[in-house]
């Protein structure tokens, strides 16, 4: 039975980044890739009480190789693509960029623990406040210049083919939708978009060096 949402007609949203550190790590995944599930489980057993912001992207290069991924796109492989310009790193899964900055194998616990204590000791560069609304299933915010990720929080999946064939694997923080906002734009939300299983993300983001210098979850206003 397909599910409904209902959203009211409109629902003011504001975003706020404190001065406090932060840290965005940005998976770069596929189902297909038998290397991934492990670095998923590591981000999922991550702490998220503190400034810790976790996007999960499914990369659509492995699609080729035997199994679709459902959450794959192509927007975000190249997303991949520019890290690995700005870092002058390799393109591979699991990769975890964090914060814009240097980037590991998504499963080494050890050097993504460090990294995370490192940028939570140092205080923000700058703030982030935005507000905006939804209605009619869009997104409008009034600040320029601002990336917005649309964030499902959890989904399973059984994979059928490819690497993973007969696995269920779990995720979380899958991004649906990037978008860069240039102006007063409205942004498509997925379908069955609700505020209880998906969240919105705004970022602030070198667009030279890719470092991101400011970050914040919703919280929504009724």
């Amino acid at each position: 039975m397909k599910k409904i949402y209902l959203l009211a007609a409109m629902t003011l949203l504001s975003f706020k980044a404190s001065s406090q550190g932060f840290i965005v790590l940005e998976l770069f995944t596929s189902e297909g890739c038998s290397s991934c599930p492990p670095a998923e489980e590591l981000l999922a057993s991550i702490q998220t009480d503190k400034p810790v912001y976790i996007l999960e992207y499914h990369v659509d290069y492995w699609d080729r190789l035997g199994w679709k991924d459902p959450f794959s796109s192509h927007q975000f492989s190249e997303r991949q693509y520019q890290y690995s310009r700005f870092l002058s790193s390799q393109v591979y899964t699991p990769q975890l960029v964090m914060n814009g900055t240097s980037e590991c194998v998504g499963s080494d616990a050890a050097i993504v623990n460090k990294t995370i204590n490192a940028a939570l000791s140092k205080p923000a560069k700058t703030t982030l406040n935005v507000q905006g609304t939804i209605r009619g299933g869009k997104l409008t915010v009034n600040q320029k210049n601002i990336l917005i990720a649309i964030v499902q929080k959890h989904a399973v999946s059984q994979v059928k083919r490819g690497e993973n064939e007969g696995r269920t694997l779990s995720h979380i923080q899958i991004v649906r939708s990037l978008r860069l906002v240039k102006g007063k734009e409205a942004i498509d939300l997925p379908d069955g978009f609700n505020l209880q299983d998906y969240e919105i993300i705004a970022m602030v983001q070198n667009p030279s060096t890719g470092e991101i210098t400011a970050v914040s979850r919703i919280t929504p206003t009724l």
